[in-house]
């Protein structure tokens, strides 16, 4: 930071954006550790020789990978979108949001600002999303997923919560917003764990494994999409510049004919 003469902000971004430029090489160690690669075996007959490259074998289920904890810099940044792009042409990969449930228990603004949350990071990265809500041995995370799962349980707790002085302008957007998250909420996976006591980490693998399914089936047929939509793009662009050009040569064309009967 005093080399660079950089603030907190853009130490942090300046980080992510040189850890990005390296990421291939992060790529191919966890390759290397997912995988395990037998050594290739030579068969010789008495007119040739050939190498058989055996299937190389899973050596790892999942792998986990921390972010930066300031959500903004990783997913709005350029350099954010290059990590999990990478990640996910490499790997069937799954996002993980950690909730703070004691947090979201006891506001409902605070539930309704991570919902946010969760929605811009699954529309920003097009990638399955799994919503953990952590803490559960302090303050248990089925009333969160409850309030996920049933709308009219949602407005009762907002009616109590409005009732006891959080009758403000954020209360009232909280109202309106969870009917329009209502339905977006069908789209979420979500588990309660604890990580203190290790409570719901095996539920959290099973749902995982479910969001993997998602990734196979949404994000890679969304992904085959993208790339014919990004050829017809080109061939659409190839075929306007020939037109440009004939024109152009047709027009010297008519030119020199003109010149010609001069």
């Amino acid at each position: 930071m005093k080399q660079h003469k950089l603030g907190p902000n853009g130490a942090i971004m300046t980080s992510l954006n040189l850890f990005s430029t390296k990421f291939d090489q992060v790529i191919s160690i966890l390759d290397n550790r997912a995988y395990s690669y037998p050594p290739t075996t030579n068969s010789t007959t008495s007119t040739s020789t050939t190498a058989s490259t055996p299937a190389p074998t899973k050596a790892l289920d999942y792998i986990l990978v921390d972010t930066p904890g300031q959500i903004e810099a990783f997913t709005w940044s350029a350099s954010g979108s290059i990590i999990t792009s990478a990640l996910a042409s490499s790997f069937p990969t799954i996002l993980a949001f950690v909730v703070d449930t004691p947090r979201c228990a006891t506001s409902l603004n605070t539930f309704m600002s991570n919902m946010l949350y969760a929605c811009s990071m699954f529309y920003r990265t097009r990638l399955p999303l799994v919503v953990v809500f952590n803490k559960c041995d302090v303050v248990s995370g089925d009333v969160c997923m409850e309030w996920m799962e049933d709308y009219e349980t949602f407005q009762t707790a907002m009616d109590d919560f409005m009732a006891s002085d959080n009758c403000g302008y954020y209360a009232s957007l909280s109202r309106s917003l969870s009917l329009v998250l209502d339905e977006f909420y069908q789209t979420l996976h979500r588990v309660a764990v604890s990580a203190a006591t290790g409570d719901g980490v095996e539920e959290f693998w099973e749902v995982v494994q479910k969001a993997a399914g998602d990734f196979e089936e949404d994000y890679v047929g969304d992904l085959k999409c993208r790339v014919e939509e990004q050829k017809m793009k080109r061939k659409a662009l190839a075929k306007d510049s020939m037109n440009r050009l004939q024109k152009d040569v047709d027009e010297q064309n008519d030119i020199d004919d003109d010149d010609d009967d001069a």
